[in-house]
């Protein structure tokens, strides 16, 4: 770990921000009483596996838009860039995650990271005689491999995700009707809502985060747990289209590929140094938290992270 990431500078980045009540919790999930509203935490883990938190950092929650990041390299993997571009492009949006619309033309998803782009992904994952079931364990798989344990799905969330997933539906419908969707639609949202359930802590997410900043390489290992050409697609989009439709705010003053789920869960990624963390429930405008995002701010500040900012082998490395 960089001598100058300390779990005291973590505590003093978090109390920067800790005074910020403003944003609300996630509205889709109806009657739904989060148990840890003022939740707060941050973690960075190095590409020796080696993880410095502060804050409530053993507490789970659902990685939600988290997930998409993953799901894509492991389609870039699985299917190759020519057959995944088939489908999702590389555009930002510049509207919000759940818009109804393709692109123009095509009839692509813009992008991965917006819920059309994530369901496209998510078709693509496995052979094509796999089920749904067994996609879903593919995924489930990974996420289990990077923070080496056997991830849990939070079933409360997934039921209520499934009772309101109008939108997706009509996203998966639409892509089905242009030849873009591999797979059932019905299946697919069921699936992609259970994939969004995952439960991880900020320490396991910052974890995954190192992954991408070390090239797929598992932190502190030798286990190439995706290959190094898709996590350098992923981190690409991450920055161009990570946080939502304040992407381009979000490149502009903090400058890292990043991601962040209606959970209040926001990673970024340092290429070639480490990855980094936060959670804070509580989301702004855009879906992204505000704390969080606060946090992941201040702590590039601090260390001068931007990956525009500064030419001493700190920015994207070539793809192997």
């Amino acid at each position: 770990m960089t001598d100058d990431i300390s779990p005291d500078l973590l505590r003093e980045l978090l109390d920067e921000v800790r005074d910020d009540s403003s944003g609300d919790l996630v509205p889709h999930l109806g009657d739904y009483e989060h148990p840890n509203p003022d939740a707060l935490a941050l973690a960075v883990c190095d590409l020796g596996g080696r993880v410095v938190s502060a804050g409530d950092d053993d507490i789970r929650f659902d990685l939600q838009s988290a997930s998409k990041p993953f799901v894509y390299a492991l389609a870039l993997d699985q299917k190759g860039v020519d057959e995944v571009a088939k489908r999702i492009g590389v555009e930002p949006s510049g509207d919000p995650f759940n818009e109804i619309s393709l692109e123009a033309g095509t009839g692509r998803a813009p992008n991965a990271l917006v819920n059309a782009g994530a369901l496209a992904a998510h078709a693509l994952i496995g052979r094509g005689d796999d089920d749904e079931d067994s996609r879903f364990e593919q995924i489930r798989a990974l996420f289990s491999r990077i923070v080496g344990r056997e991830v849990e799905v939070d079933e409360e969330i997934a039921d209520i995700e499934a009772r309101s997933a109008h939108r997706n539906q009509a996203l998966a419908h639409l892509l089905a009707e242009e030849g873009n969707l591999a797979d059932d639609p019905h299946e697919v949202v069921a699936g992609y809502g259970r994939q969004c359930a995952v439960r991880v802590d900020v320490r396991e997410l910052a974890h995954m985060a190192a992954m991408f900043a070390n090239g797929g390489l598992r932190p502190g290992g030798d286990e190439q747990i995706l290959g190094r050409r898709a996590v350098r697609y992923a981190n690409s989009v991450m920055f161009t289209c990570g946080m939502y439709d304040a992407a381009g705010d979000w490149v502009y003053q903090v400058g890292l590929p990043a991601k962040s789920g209606v959970s209040g869960c926001v990673f970024a990624v340092v290429p070639g140094r480490f990855g980094v963390a936060a959670y804070s429930p509580r989301l702004d405008e855009h879906g992204n938290s505000v704390r969080a995002a606060a946090a992941i701010e201040a702590l590039s500040d601090r260390l001068d992270l931007h990956v525009l900012d500064r030419a001493d082998g700190h920015g994207f490395g070539p793809a192997g």
